[in-house]
C-alpha cells in the first residue's frame, strides 16, 4: 500500500466510524463506483486500532472515573451495568446474524437506500427536545434497545453513531448521556471487530506493515479524535439533523450511480 493510499483511507475511515454517515456504507460506495480496492487484512487492523484508541483518548477521564468510582457511587456501578447491557444484543445479532449482513456488502444500492433512511433518522432530531435521562437514571431497557439500534448498522449505509445517538435521544437520554453511552459502548464493537481481523492476520503471518499502513493507522487516529469532538459539538449545539443533508446527498448519488452506470 502506498503513503498517500494509506493516509487517505486512514482519513475515511476515522471520519466516518464516528461521524453519523456510516463507515461501512462508504466502504461500499468507494470500492464500487471509485475504484477503490479492499486494502486488504493487515490494513483494516490497523486502522480500526487506531480508532479504537482515538475513543479511549478522548474518553479515557470517564472510563478511569468509572472504574475509580465502581465500589464507591451506585451510579458509576448503574452506568457500567447498563454499557454491558449495551453489548449484548449487538454481538449476539453479530455473531448469528453474520452471514446475513454480509450480502448487503455487494449492493451499492442497498447502501444508497439505508444512507437515506440514515438521513431521515437523523433529521428527526430537529423536532425532537432532549430528554432528562442521565447516567443513574437511564434504564435497561434503554441501553438493550440502543444496542439493538448499533446492531442493526452493520448493514452498511446505516450509521452506528446516528443510530445509537438518536435512539438514545429518542427513549429520553439527555444530550451528554447520549453522547457518553453511544462511544463508550462502542469500545467493545471496535474491539471486537479489530481481535476477530486479528485472528485472521495472525494466520497470515503480520506481513505488510507497510509505511503506508502505519501512516494510516495514525490518519486513522487522528482524524478519529477529530471527528469524536466534531461530532460532541455538532450535538450540543442542536445542529446534528445536519448531518441528513449530507446522508442524502451520498444516498442519492449512490443510487444514480447504480441505475446509470
Amino acid at each position: 500500500m502506498g503513503i498517500l493510499e494509506g493516509i487517505f483511507l486512514g482519513i475515511v475511515q476515522g471520519l466516518t466510524e464516528f461521524l453519523p454517515v456510516s463507515s461501512s456504507g462508504h466502504l461500499v460506495i468507494f470500492q464500487h463506483f471509485l475504484g477503490i480496492r479492499e486494502a486488504g487484512i493487515t490494513f483494516e487492523v490497523m486502522v480500526h486500532f487506531g480508532t479504537l484508541v482515538s475513543v479511549l483518548c478522548v474518553f479515557g477521564n470517564d472510563i478511569l472515573r468509572i472504574l475509580r468510582n465502581f465500589y464507591r457511587k451506585k451510579q458509576e456501578r448503574h452506568f457500567l451495568l447498563m454499557l454491558v447491557l449495551g453489548v449484548i444484543p449487538t454481538g449476539l445479532m453479530g455473531i448469528l446474524l453474520k452471514d446475513y449482513f454480509a450480502g448487503f456488502y455487494e449492493s451499492p444500492a442497498t447502501t444508497g437506500l439505508m444512507l437515506l433512511v440514515t438521513g431521515c433518522l437523523l433529521y428527526t432530531l430537529a423536532y425532537l427536545r432532549p430528554g432528562e435521562k442521565n447516567e443513574a437514571t437511564m434504564k435497561g431497557i434503554d441501553a438493550l434497545l440502543i444496542s439493538v439500534a448499533q446492531g442493526i448498522a452493520i448493514i452498511p449505509g446505516i450509521s452506528r453513531s446516528g443510530a445509537t445517538i438518536t435512539s438514545a435521544l429518542w427513549l429520553g437520554l439527555d444530550r451528554e448521556t447520549a453522547v457518553r453511552f453511544s462511544f463508550l459502548v462502542s469500545i467493545p464493537v471496535i474491539l471486537g471487530a479489530t481481535l476477530l481481523e486479528a485472528k485472521d492476520l495472525a494466520a497470515a503471518g503480520f506481513n505488510n506493515l507497510s509505511a503506508g499502513v502505519l501512516l494510516g493507522m495514525l490518519a486513522a487516529f487522528l482524524s478519529g479524535i477529530l471527528a469524536i469532538r466534531l461530532f460532541v459539538k455538532v450535538l450540543r449545539s442542536g445542529k446534528f439533523h445536519y448531518f441528513a443533508y449530507y446522508c442524502w446527498f451520498a444516498g442519492i448519488i449512490s443510487l444514480l450511480f447504480t441505475w446509470l452506470v
